[in-house]
């Protein structure tokens, strides 16, 4: 009987600051990092890999946290984690001392989504799977199943949602051919970088990306003047999106937004607090018809509940690493659906792009009503460190192919990149 023999947890930093990779308005010197777990099991072909996305310091509270929850899976029967991952889950979200220091945020809750995403990494590889196919071969009572509907049931019933899922049945084979074919839309987000050039906007449109999202917030006149630019330099063909990373309050989010309106924005991003629902459904209400999107700092699916029912979005983004794992992510993207909003995830830190793909095409096979404006964030950074790179060619994703979730990163990068020890940082 295969058991989980170690949980090893790495502090992964990459120096992203030094040339303003990931700056934007509210985080300016970003060092993009992973708290990093390598669930390793008495099948030695066989582990799990998971891992919490920070921007550098307290990294290693992360990596802590992750620890403290992957150590109690040390010595555990493996068919059993596998098997019956919903059991794990609850397990690990409902324990009355891991609550008492969230509830479902913070630290902890992203630990065990740490946890849960090596674990369900483990499910896909022993069958031979990329994750999105593990998921997508599961029944629609089984998807259900994973879900805990405690605190969103009164939004969508779990009833509806397997309704959903069995409507969506019939064009599940015809959507993954057209999916290998043509791959899923990509938009970027590497030529907005503040401190970024309009050079990079054309490439961009070169390289085949059909919408490009640029960082504002800090001013809005200038915000306005590198819009100009990236317009002028893209054409009218292109969408732009804007991403104010929580940057504004609500009046001021109403203010900018008007002020950048007629640039025909694809949607605002983060325009304030992720937290303050209220907020943003008063701000979606005296922008409309400008979409409003969020979610990549989503704690739960209890607040993209509220975010759905008051109308705060047009489009839900999910973040592979924020919420509390897989089980999270199944419930936010099965509530956009029911409530008939877009899901476009969050992407872009070391390793999310990776990770967040599979939930990404496990939608647009299963979950989504129509699949023409799907897309998912690209920003082509630091994909060389883990064993399976997206692959992005003419702006859109691949399916991936490879087993698990690829969420492995390169073995060694820790003699690199880990910290404090790493020559990166011993430098």
């Amino acid at each position: 009987m295969p058991t989980v023999t170690d949980a090893t947890v790495i502090d992964l930093r990459f120096p992203t600051s030094r040339n303003l990779d990931g700056s934007d308005a509210m985080n300016p010197d970003p060092d993009y990092s992973a708290a990093y777990l390598h669930l390793g099991t008495s099948e030695p072909e066989f582990a799990g890999h998971g891992f919490v996305f920070t921007i550098g310091r307290g990294n290693d509270i992360q990596a802590a946290a992750v620890e403290a929850v992957a150590q109690r899976l040390v010595g555990r029967d493996v068919d059993g984690l596998v098997e019956d991952p919903a059991a794990l889950n609850r397990e690990l979200a409902w324990d009355s001392q891991l609550r008492w220091l969230g509830p479902d945020k913070g630290v902890m809750h992203m630990a065990i989504g740490a946890v849960m995403s090596a674990t369900w990494d483990l499910r896909a590889r022993r069958e031979d799977r990329p994750l999105w196919s593990t998921l997508a071969a599961l029944e629609p009572s089984e998807l259900v199943a994973l879900v805990d509907w405690t605190y969103i049931a009164d939004f969508l019933d779990p009833g509806r949602a397997r309704e959903i899922l069995e409507e969506r049945r019939p064009l599940r084979d015809g959507r993954i051919a057209e999916l290998r074919r043509g791959g899923l839309a990509a938009y970027t987000t590497s030529p907005g970088w503040l401190g970024y050039s309009v050079r990079l906007c054309r490439e961009a449109v070169a390289d085949g990306f059909t919408t490009i999202k640029l960082k504002v917030g800090a001013d809005t006149a200038d915000d306005r003047r590198r819009l100009g630019l990236a317009r002028e330099a893209v054409g009218p063909d292109v969408a732009l999106a804007v991403d104010a990373n929580q940057h504004w309050s609500v009046p001021e989010a109403i203010a900018a937004i008007g002020e950048l309106r007629d640039f025909d924005l694809r949607w605002v991003e983060e325009p304030t607090h992720p937290d303050d629902v209220v907020g943003h459904a008063t701000i979606a209400t005296a922008v409309r018809p400008v979409p409003i999107a969020t979610g990549e700092m989503l704690a739960s699916p209890t607040l993209a509940k509220q975010l759905l029912q008051l109308g705060g979005v047009q489009i839900l983004q999910i973040d592979a690493t924020r919420m509390g794992g897989p089980h999270d992510l199944l419930a936010s993207i099965l509530m956009a659906a029911g409530a008939g909003v877009e899901v476009i995830p969050h992407a872009g830190g070391v390793g999310l792009c990776e990770a967040v793909q599979h939930y990404a095409f496990f939608n647009a096979v299963c979950v989504a009503a129509d699949t023409r404006d799907l897309s998912l964030e690209y920003v082509a950074h630091l994909h060389e460190h883990l064993t399976d790179p997206v692959e992005v060619t003419n702006g859109r994703y691949r399916l991936p192919g490879r087993p698990g979730a690829s969420t492995q990163f390169q073995p060694g990068t820790e003699l690199t990149f880990g910290y404090p020890d790493g020559s990166e940082w011993r430098e």
